[in-house]
């Protein structure tokens, strides 16, 4: 059930006719893990605390660095050298009260994935290498969780929902070859400052979709938007048979 005062603070959203004081409950009652809290889990963290998702969970280990604030939302200068995960979790406290923060202050490994990941309803992926792309995907599908894919490089980005329902495909029918990729290693590009802001809310909208059962949900699709141009594409995403 939802109080006065939350009917007041998400009062836009439960006027969408379609979404309702049903969805906005459905959100208090959901947990959410934001896995990376870079460009991708700046923003995202911020949206899915301001529509009231009941519990978000921020896992990094990382500090702030000063060539994070071009697109990093979430610090602030004076905050350099600092932890983000310990920055976001006060920070989106004092944004939304209401909302359950849940703060690891640490990186996703093998030893720690399947106790954290099991504990959530849906996985933003918003990090920056594939050795942990893979052990989400991999964790997700063992604990039957969907995640909602994002990745960002120069003026270009990416999102996707893997393993959302029966026979759902997954990051590894998108990107089966690891050992090459990991080989290849995570190359520093940059990146346009406001890229991370669209793939992010793009990635929120549909753990929103996910949770209160409106809309299509990105299943099976890769979406892709190249800044330059506007132009954006969805591929089908087909399901390896692994025999």
């Amino acid at each position: 059930m939802l109080s006065e005062k939350e009917i007041e603070r998400y009062n836009r959203q439960i006027l969408i006719p379609s979404f309702g004081e049903v969805g906005q409950a459905k959100l208090k009652e959901a947990k959410v893990l934001v896995i990376g809290l870079g460009g991708l889990g700046s923003v995202a963290s911020l949206y899915l605390v301001a529509a009231g998702v009941g519990t978000v969970g921020i896992m990094d280990k990382d500090t702030v660095s000063i060539h994070n604030l071009q697109r990093q939302i979430l610090y602030r200068e004076d905050e350099v050298d600092m932890s983000k995960v310990l920055l976001a979790e006060k920070s989106l406290k004092r944004l939304n009260s209401n909302v359950n923060i849940v703060a690891y202050n640490c990186f996703l490994t093998q030893e720690n994935a399947r106790d954290v990941i099991q504990n959530y309803d849906i996985v933003l992926d918003c990090t920056d290498n594939y050795a942990t792309r893979y052990l989400i995907n991999d964790t997700c599908v063992e604990l039957d969780k969907p995640f909602v894919y994002g990745t960002i490089g120069d003026t270009k980005g990416q999102m996707a929902v893997f393993n959302y329902k029966a026979n759902a495909s997954s990051y590894r029918d998108l990107y089966p070859e690891q050992e090459k990729l990991e080989k290849q290693g995570n190359i520093n590009k940059g990146v346009m400052g406001v890229l991370p802001s669209l793939i992010a809310s793009l990635q929120v909208n549909e753990v929103v979709k996910i949770i209160t059962g409106l809309g299509e949900v990105m299943k099976d699709t890769l979406f892709m938007i190249d800044l330059l141009s506007l132009e954006t594409m969805k591929f089908k995403i087909k399901k390896r048979n692994i025999s």
